[in-house]
C-alpha cells in the first residue's frame, strides 16, 4: 500500500470491501458517475471516448492499492501515478469531480463505517498528490 493513514481495520480494505467483484463495481460505478454527471465532463473528457481500458486499469490498480493482487503492477509495472497522469492539467476542481465520482460509487456499494472512513481519507490524500495545478 502507498502512504496515508494507517490501516484501522481488522483485514485489508481489498477484504473488508469483499474482493475483486466488489472492487469491479466499484470501479464501474465510479465509471458510470463519471459518464452521466455534468459537473464530471472535465475529468470525463481527459480519458478516451471507450472507457473499457480505463476501467480495467483502475480496477488492478484498486485491487493492489487496496491491499488485494498487484494485478496492475504484474501487467504495468509499477504505477507512477503522479507521472501518468502529468499530462492532464488536474486541479483542485478535477479532484473534487473525481472524489466526487467515487463517493458516489461508494454510497451506491453502501460502503460504511471505519472502512468508508479509511477510504475517504485514502483518496482525499492520493487525489490531492494527483494536482499539478495551482
Amino acid at each position: 500500500m502507498q502512504s496515508g493513514p494507517e490501516n484501522p481495520l481488522d483485514r485489508t480494505p481489498f477484504e473488508e470491501l469483499g474482493g475483486e467483484d466488489r472492487v469491479r463495481a466499484l470501479t464501474d460505478a465510479f465509471y458510470d458517475r463519471m459518464e452521466q454527471d455534468p459537473t464530471a465532463k472535465p475529468i470525463r473528457d481527459m480519458h478516451p471516448e471507450d472507457l473499457t481500458e480505463s476501467r480495467q486499469k483502475l480496477f488492478e490498480f484498486l485491487c493492489g492499492w487496496l491491499g488485494g493482487p498487484q494485478l496492475y503492477v504484474k501487467k504495468h509495472g509499477h504505477p507512477r501515478l503522479r507521472m501518468r497522469h502529468m499530462p492532464f492539467a488536474i486541479g483542485e476542481a478535477e479532484r473534487d469531480q473525481w472524489l466526487n465520482c467515487m463517493a458516489f460509487a461508494m454510497d451506491q456499494l453502501t460502503v460504511q463505517g471505519k472502512l468508508r472512513d479509511f477510504l475517504d481519507a485514502r483518496f482525499a490524500h492520493v487525489a490531492d498528490f494527483m494536482r499539478n495545478q495551482g
